[in-house]
């Protein structure tokens, strides 16, 4: 069978991934000269936790489970089972990770709630004031700067795969084929459009006006060397929030009692760190939905994120190198994808499609 992939991201990669490890012939096209959106501005977590219950779930233990896999054979993904962990203070904070841990299904997702010396014990840099910190094992990361160019170079060395990048699909032609923006065609099988965050143009007109996802803009910052190991990923009560794992009686009475800080509820934030290969950390992050996106980046929200951070690691927050926006797209009906999930899910429903072909 051949198929034809537009789009490199890591929602794309991966279908191509799975089509020529099931022995098809693969065209994969992009409109860069390599994937350029959040599938490289992004944490890199293969994020279970907060996953909602049954369908998701089972999908995002089955991607990490793949992208083990796979980087057992491709090591320079930087796939690590680092697991994560969130620090809580307070009654209602500590509800919330009651309740999760009382789950039908927390030990598939590894929850456990530590003592602040047994979640020092797993991550020795968290040496700020908390009380308690939901723990969950099956969390995991991979290296979102060189994963896709990792896994572009082992899927070249394929005789069955061929990577088309600088050509924009313009048209879909018939049931089985597209046009680039070269005048050519390119037929298969099987076309899959996997264009992230382009929801315009060629989308749009197949999909039509109401697509069942929007386009999120995202504010982040990566620092400077931490200069010691973090150990796990971190977020913080603020992601109880935003993640539909945590929906309960304890999350309602949080969200009554305990408001988010004013820069956070304006800025629909929540706490996401996660160390890099070089030992800077990733840090975030913001969520807008309304269009036209801003065009400034904001600087409050970063104020916030470091008093945060500072907070939980007892100490100044290495110097910031780069920090600004990136644009993913999630369901609107969906609290549990405001952050995209293409690293926490693809991996895992990508065969699907593919072996439905």
């Amino acid at each position: 069978m051949r198929v034809i992939v537009v789009g490199a991201g890591v929602v794309g990669t991966m279908h191509a991934w799975h089509a020529v490890n099931r022995g098809h012939e693969v065209v994969q096209i992009e409109r860069e000269t390599e994937a350029r959106g959040a599938s490289l501005r992004n944490f890199g977590q293969i994020w279970v936790s907060g996953r909602a219950g049954g369908e998701e779930l089972e999908t995002a233990l089955r991607a990490r489970e793949l992208w083990e896999e796979i980087g057992a054979r491709v090591p320079a993904l930087g796939f690590r089972p680092n697991g994560s962990l969130t620090p809580v203070r307070g009654d209602l904070e500590r509800a919330v990770a009651e309740a999760a841990v009382a789950r039908p299904d927390a030990a598939a997702r590894g929850y456990k709630l530590l003592t602040p010396g047994e979640a020092r014990a797993i991550n020795p840099a968290l040496r700020g004031d908390f009380d308690a910190a939901l723990y969950c094992e099956r969390d995991a990361a991979v290296e979102p700067r060189t994963a896709q160019l990792a896994l572009r170079a082992e899927l070249l060395r394929s005789p069955g795969y061929t990577f088309l990048p600088g050509r924009e699909v313009r048209e879909v032609v018939g049931e089985r084929a597209v046009r680039d923006d070269h005048g050519e065609v390119h037929t298969g099988d099987a076309v899959v459009l996997a264009t992230g965050a382009w929801l315009g143009g060629l989308v749009r007109e197949l999909a039509g006006p109401d697509l069942p996802v929007r386009r999120v803009r995202l504010q982040m910052m990566q620092t400077d060397p931490l200069g010691e190991p973090l150990t796990t990923s971190v977020a913080d009560a603020d992601s109880f929030r935003y993640y539909p794992a945590y929906a309960s009686p304890a999350l309602d009475e949080l969200n009554a009692r305990q408001p988010q800080p004013a820069t956070a509820a304006e800025h629909a934030m929540q706490l996401l760190m996660v160390q890099r290969a070089d030992g800077g950390l990733t840090i975030g992050d913001t969520h807008e939905y309304e269009h036209p996106f801003a065009f400034d980046t904001v600087e409050d929200p970063y104020d916030h994120l470091t008093g945060v951070v500072e907070s939980l690691l007892g100490r100044p927050l290495p110097k910031i190198r780069a920090a600004g926006p990136a644009c993913t797209r999630s369901a609107p009906t969906r609290a549990g994808s405001c952050t995209g999930s293409g690293c926490a899910t693809a991996c895992g429903w990508s065969p699907g499609p593919v072996g439905a072909a």
